[in-house]
């Protein structure tokens, strides 16, 4: 069955980013010309996905505001010959369609995945974080893969993983893995799932990497799931008991072209801002001077 759903959790607070979050959502934080929210959900469109399902809090109207079309805005950017505007403006493709769900209470990832039961129904659907992206003005392959590798193995999920020092294994979902992988193997079956695991008992250097592609009978494990790290609902806990019922978990990790950028925290989101601001293509070349200037200068 071809997956045309995406769930993307949007219903965080994004207390680490305050005050900058006080009145703005991080979802909605620039990443180059765009905010991260919409590279996710132009992903999902190049991807093929058409059915975007967000899950929602009080208070971030302003995302509704930012994907609800704009004719008015439209009609004068034309008017004013200003046509390539109006085009980024009008990114929306005639075939996405976006819904919100709200969520009442912020208990975990999983929880958020859970408040879409009713939108998803029996599709199978991807869970694509709405702070997180994949790439920066590359043709970034990830989403594609994992669907190819979902439908290839009527796989019951699969996860995109990327490599980290052991150092920050404990921020992540890590994998623990099947004999027999090779490294530059597309896909890894996985044999168990350690949410925010130490150094010390890390079964690999992995982590989840904020996209997944799940069958609907991870809702069923979602309803049985406890509170976990946190007190909250984890995906990890869900996906873990899939396993556990003998159902086939895979990943795919990152390709080497492929990179995650977060906006969750200010270390990540600096990061992620200064190469969205190098990468772009009208304006990098002078950043990337303006930042070697200041380098130099506090060299000496």
């Amino acid at each position: 069955m071809p997956v045309n759903v995406a769930v993307i959790p949007v219903a965080g607070k994004g207390t680490r980013l305050l005050p900058l979050t006080k009145g703005i959502a991080k979802e909605l934080l620039p990443l180059g010309r765009k905010p991260v929210l919409q590279h996710v959900v132009e992903e999902m469109q190049d991807a093929g996905v058409s059915d975007i399902v967000m899950i929602t809090s009080d208070g971030k109207a302003c995302i509704e505001d930012h994907f609800r079309h704009d004719q008015a805005l439209l009609d004068l950017l034309h008017h004013d010959n200003k046509h390539q505007l109006a085009d980024a403006v009008g990114f929306l493709s005639a075939a996405t369609s976006i819904s919100y769900v709200l969520q009442q209470q912020q208990d975990g990832l999983g929880h958020a995945v859970l408040c879409a039961r009713d939108a998803v129904g029996d599709q199978p659907f991807v869970v694509a974080l709405g702070d997180a992206m994949i790439g920066l003005n590359t043709e970034a392959s990830l989403c594609k893969r994992m669907l190819r590798v979902f439908d290839d193995n009527n796989a019951d999920a699969v996860i995109a993983f990327q490599h980290v020092p052991l150092t920050r294994v404990n921020r992540y979902g890590v994998a623990e893995l099947k004999t027999g992988y090779v490294d530059g193997d597309e896909a890894f079956t996985l044999t168990d799932l350690v949410e925010k695991p130490s150094a010390d008992n890390a079964p690999s250097q992995f982590a989840i990497a904020a996209r997944y592609i799940c069958q609907p009978t991870v809702f069923d494990h979602l309803e049985k799931t406890p509170p976990g790290v946190g007190g909250e609902i984890q995906l990890t806990d869900a996906l873990r008991s899939v396993i556990r019922a003998g159902g086939l978990v895979l990943g795919v990790p990152l390709a080497e072209h492929e990179k995650r950028y977060d906006v969750g925290n200010f270390d990540s989101y600096y990061v992620a801002f200064i190469e969205a601001a190098l990468a772009d293509p009208h304006c990098g070349g002078a950043v990337r001077e303006r930042l070697l200037q200041l380098t130099a200068d506090s060299v000496n």
